[in-house]
């Protein structure tokens, strides 16, 4: 490629960006932002799209096993060991354009521009499209990740749709994933073929924007235990009649669960610990809620994040030691779904000292983060392939139609 200090993006290919972020927000677009739902027919219109683009550019492409999309130039599809270059293309319901789909798009851009400029390389490299990579559909997350390495099992394929109720497998063979190895777990992909996993992705604090720094070298993902939807169940009443001291409030149940779970993540986190949990879901059911009702249940999810192992145990055993104590004193039950558990995840130091030299290179600012979100380059990680992720600055946070990617920002001078 041309030299680093001169970048070899023009204004063409950040038209060209601008066009491929326009025509998939049309195609997506919903009441707010956009939603393109795992394996879904909007997801595929996506997929479909995205191939087509690259074969005007002169790419071949193929779906593996997984209906994952590939694309490379003729001849390198099974040339040896390659680079690949990507994100997903599924969305969260209404949410923002750039999530995965910035890391597409600019590796769609890369593939075709190492071509045009005739550029050295040790690998081939190949743009993937992966599916299904956010959780919020299945209840599980790196569903096209996963399903390469035989990560998923027949378990999995039942997983519902949290809409349609609709088995996860039910949705393989809607795109014709190889359902039945899948379910098998055998693994798709040979993890010795693919030389490294580069994955660009919009910062979602957005820590980055507010501290000016165009550039981030992911230096980790946060690993997390996950229980998508949980109960505590108590005993209903009438909010006026039945005393304080008598009651088995569920509601009361789960504020006191994580009133003491802040606690202790404030001394954790006063000791140093990297943690953070959420309860994103909390309601009772609006079919028998009132204003004067005490509820006899009410559903939570739990999302716990670290870059540690070793604290992600460690509070998961507060989880449950306060539950126990609260079940005892309230009167009441938590029931807890299945844990859903993903690895911290250390990127590959190869490839950041890669990636900090190129930002010195150009003159950009640059800042190791830890993402505190989950990606797939954890699970190509996991199996063993160097992968790393560099993260461009965004000041309207992620996974919302605030979503941000000024394409007039030097340091997108690639997109």
């Amino acid at each position: 490629m041309s030299s680093p200090l001169h970048p070899a993006f023009t204004p063409t290919d950040r038209a060209k960006a601008e066009e491929i972020f326009d025509s998939v927000r049309r195609i997506s677009a919903a009441r707010a932002g956009v939603t393109r739902g795992a394996y879904t027919e909007t997801e595929t219109k996506v997929i479909e799209y995205v191939e087509g683009l690259a074969r005007t550019a002169g790419l071949e492409t193929a779906r593996d096993p997984a209906a994952n999309l590939i694309a490379a130039w003729p001849g390198e599809m099974d040339s040896g060991p390659s680079i690949w270059l990507g994100s997903h293309v599924d969305s969260v319901p209404e949410g923002g354009n750039y999530d995965g789909l910035a890391g597409v798009v600019a590796a769609f851009l890369c593939v075709t521009k190492a071509r045009e400029t005739n550029a050295r390389l040790g690998h081939p490299v190949k743009l993937i499209a992966l599916r299904g990579e956010e959780s919020v559909y299945f209840g599980k997350t790196y569903l096209g990740s996963y399903s390469l390495f035989g990560r998923l099992n027949a378990a999995d394929l039942k997983l519902p749709q949290r809409d349609t109720g609709r088995t996860l497998g039910e949705y393989l063979s809607d795109v014709a994933a190889d359902v039945e190895r899948i379910g098998a777990s055998v693994p798709l992909v040979d993890p010795a073929s693919v030389a490294a996993w580069l994955e660009l992705h919009i910062e979602q604090g957005p820590a980055m924007w507010r501290g000016g720094i165009p550039v981030g070298v992911v230096t980790g993902i946060r690993g997390s235990y996950r229980h998508p939807s949980n109960w505590c169940r108590g005993i209903a009443g009438h909010s006026g009649a039945v005393p304080m001291t008598a009651r088995h409030d569920p509601v009361f149940a789960l504020a006191d669960l994580i009133t003491r779970l802040e606690s202790h993540w404030r001394r954790m986190e006063s000791e140093g610990a990297d943690l953070v949990f959420t309860c994103g879901i909390v309601g009772t059911d609006p079919l028998a809620h009132a204003a004067t009702r005490i509820p006899g249940e009410v559903n939570f999810s739990l999302d716990i994040r670290s870059i540690s192992s070793e604290t992600l145990a460690a509070f998961y055993a507060h989880v449950q030691a306060e539950r126990a104590d609260i079940e005892k004193a309230r009167g009441v039950k938590f029931e807890f779904d299945p844990c859903v558990i993903s690895d911290p995840t250390v990127t590959d130091t190869g490839w950041m000292d890669r990636f900090r030299a190129a930002a010195a290179a150009l003159g950009y600012p640059c800042v190791d983060i830890a993402s505190g979100a989950g990606h797939d380059t954890a699970i190509f990680v996991q199996a063993g392939i160097p992968g790393a992720m560099v993260f461009v600055r965004n000041d309207g946070g992620s996974h919302n139609p605030a979503e941000k990617l000024d394409l007039n920002d030097p340091a997108h001078r690639a997109l």
